[in-house]
């Protein structure tokens, strides 16, 4: 299924394409191209076969995003968060699995993991309320997955938990106009003192130690695997994707291209603009070979049954970091060296730029912690971080 899902998508990208100005233009993705998407099964590629999901391999998974946000970065995006969460769902108790595919097995589900909600406990389960920005996709979603910190006796925290509600208990704040990624529509949910009962929440420590509930009824390896590999690739897929989508409309664009000044002839014979493709290509195929090989690797070790080695889960996140840096390296050197041309609003070099820069700001992104964290697993300290 996973590589139909992929060649089904291939036939949709030139409409993707076309849509992608207008995407940005909207703040938000098209329900068109969300249809269509769904259709060819994007969504269902991490969610759970017994739910009418594929189980899919997640390099699968990351091609599809990839070959998405090569033509248009925020739907590939978009496509991104709401494709990862059937497989964080399926980590939750049973019972709310149910509630979300019981009736709808196509339920799109947003996120914002900041822990800035307030869980109270109440009988049965928590009241809750917040505020939290970065939902993206939300519009098109009918659940949301937000972070919320329990509060103890005297008001203070004592737990972080990941909180599923419905559509019907949050208010969605149209307040995204961003610089990046603006079609992403990744606008504020509000919540209001709503009762969550407790089937619908969820330790991070648990997720992050791989002991959801929902693995007694989803027993296959793609349950097995660590959130913090699968999540934070997840945000990097899309980052190299517009890279290798910023490569290709680079390459189209400059081989007829004379130049105008410094002695004029041809762009492409001129050595600087060889050596500058050379590098931005073997940036993004790094990212590519780096990322999938280690993702591989962890779902490999889940098929077989073994635990998965801290020193895999650090290295994932130090080449999943990376991925992003080298992803960056590339456009900036294709977005400096096609001059004045890359510079109009709409053109997909100018767009893929402004992309990919917003896109390396989540905190899943950040580069320093992470690689931090490998260099003091390497020299045998103890690392703790629910992203690893």
């Amino acid at each position: 299924m996973s590589n139909e899902v992929l060649d089904a998508v291939r036939a949709l990208l030139p409409k993707i394409a076309e849509r992608a100005r207008s995407t940005d233009e909207d703040r938000r993705v098209p329900a068109e191209s969300i249809g269509e998407l769904v259709r060819a099964g994007v969504f269902r590629m991490l969610q759970p076969k017994r739910y009418g999901g594929a189980e899919s391999d997640p390099v699968s998974f990351y091609e599809v995003v990839r070959e998405l946000s090569a033509v248009c970065g925020s739907t590939g995006w978009t496509v991104a968060v709401l494709g990862v969460h059937p497989w964080q769902l399926a980590l939750f108790d049973e019972a709310a699995q149910d509630e979300v595919w019981g009736s709808d097995q196509d339920a799109l589900i947003s996120s914002s993991y900041a822990p800035v909600g307030r869980l109270v406990p109440a009988g049965g389960g928590y009241r809750l309320s917040g505020r939290w920005r970065f939902s993206s996709g939300c519009e098109h979603a009918s659940w949301a997955m937000v972070g919320g910190l329990v509060l103890g006796d005297r008001g203070r925290p004592v737990d972080f938990m990941t909180v599923l509600v419905p559509r019907s208990d949050y208010l969605i704040d149209d307040v995204w106009d961003v610089i990046g990624l603006r079609g992403t529509g990744s606008n504020d949910i509000l919540v209001e003192d709503a009762f969550v009962p407790a089937h619908r929440v969820m330790r991070n420590h648990e997720m992050a130690q791989l002991r959801g509930p929902g693995q007694k009824v989803n027993t296959g390896p793609l349950y097995r695997i660590p959130f913090g590999a699968v999540f934070t690739t997840t945000i990097t897929a899309p980052v190299i994707g517009m890279a290798a989508g910023c490569y290709r409309s680079y390459v189209t664009a400059m081989r007829d291209r004379v130049r105008l000044s410094l002695d004029g002839g041809r762009f492409t014979e001129d050595q600087f603009a060889q050596v500058a493709v050379a590098r931005a290509a073997s940036e993004i195929d790094a990212a590519i070979l780096q990322t999938d090989r280690n993702i591989r690797e962890v779902y490999e070790h889940a098929v077989r049954g073994e635990t998965i080695p801290v020193e895999l889960r650090l290295r994932a996140r130090r080449d999943q970091v990376r991925a992003t840096e080298r992803a960056l390296e590339a456009i900036d050197i294709l977005f400096k060296t096609a001059g004045g041309n890359s510079l109009s609003r709409g053109n997909p070099i100018e767009r893929a730029w402004r992309d990919a820069h917003a896109g390396s700001v989540h905190v899943a992104n950040d580069v320093e912690r992470a690689l931090a964290m490998y260099g003091k697993g390497e020299f045998g300290l103890t690392v703790e971080d629910n992203l690893i």
